[in-house]
Order: structure tokens, then sequence, then C-alpha cells
């Protein structure tokens, strides 16, 4: 005859009321994220083009500076590799005052768009054929960049 100790049974656990407010809690952040991903996308979705336009031709003027930039640093400097971009830069400046049009009367914003026409209707003039006068240029041109936004951005 074997004998078997008798087993303690424990009495049932009630479940615990914090684990339950945890549960909520997730459940509540994760639809108060959705919700707001949501809302800030129908936000953007009403943007028109004027609204990102300033920012679009930044973007595209750091394009073509860091296609310039990358051209100098793997020593493709001919003037066949730098014009096209010197050009876009030149077409781009033009949309300057259009696309801030806040600026458009702002004599000192005025200044700058035109300081950056001239500088590239300089570097149109003159290409850099070689290295050394394509980091002139580039450095020019970052000149005259970072000038209006310095007096700009304050």
């Amino acid at each position: 005859m074997s004998t078997t100790p008798p087993t303690a049974t424990l009495p049932p656990r009630s479940p615990s009321s914090a684990a339950g407010y945890l549960v909520v809690f997730a459940i509540g952040l994760l639809v108060g994220v959705v919700l707001i991903v949501v809302m800030l996308r129908t936000f953007d979705a009403r943007k028109t083009w004027q609204d990102r336009y300033p920012a679009a031709l930044m973007q595209l003027y750091r394009a073509q500076m860091a296609q310039l930039s990358g051209d100098l640093d793997s020593n493709r400097c001919a003037l066949s590799d730098a014009l096209p971009h010197l050009q876009t830069m030149r077409a781009l400046s033009n949309d300057l005052e259009p696309a801030f049009p806040d600026l458009r009367d702002h004599r000192g914003f005025v200044a700058h768009a035109a300081n950056a026409r001239r500088t590239l209707d300089a570097a149109l003039a003159t290409p850099p054929a070689d290295c050394a006068s394509l980091r002139i240029t580039i450095d020019a041109i970052g000149e005259t960049c970072g000038a209006c936004h310095q007096d700009m951005r304050g």
C-alpha cells in the first residue's frame, strides 16, 4: 500500500485589478497613438503645393549642393559634371521670391536672393573646370546661402 502525502490545495486567486488597469491603459495608449497619427496625416493632407513649396525648393538646393560636393569628393571635377548642377541651381534661384511669399517684400531677403542669382551667374559665366575652382565655387554658393539663412532665420 502506497501512501501519498496529501497535497495542499491553494485557494483560487482572483485576478489582480492592477493587471486589468494595465491592459486598459495599454489599449488606451495604442488607440491614442493611432488617433494622433490619423490626425497628423489629415492635417498634412490638407497642405497645398504652396505650403510645401519653400521646403521643397530648399531640399532641391541641398540636393544639388550635395551632388556638387560628392563630385568634388570623388575627384569628378570636369565641366560636364558640375555644369548641370549649377544650371539647375540657377533655375531654382528664380523661384526664391515666389516660394517665400511672406518675404517677397523684405528688402534683406530680396537682396540675398539677388546675391544668390549673381553668385550662380558668375559660376556659370566662368564654370569650374578643375577641382580647385569647383571648391571655390561651392564655397561661394555656400557662403551666399549661409548668409541668407543666418539673416532670415535669426
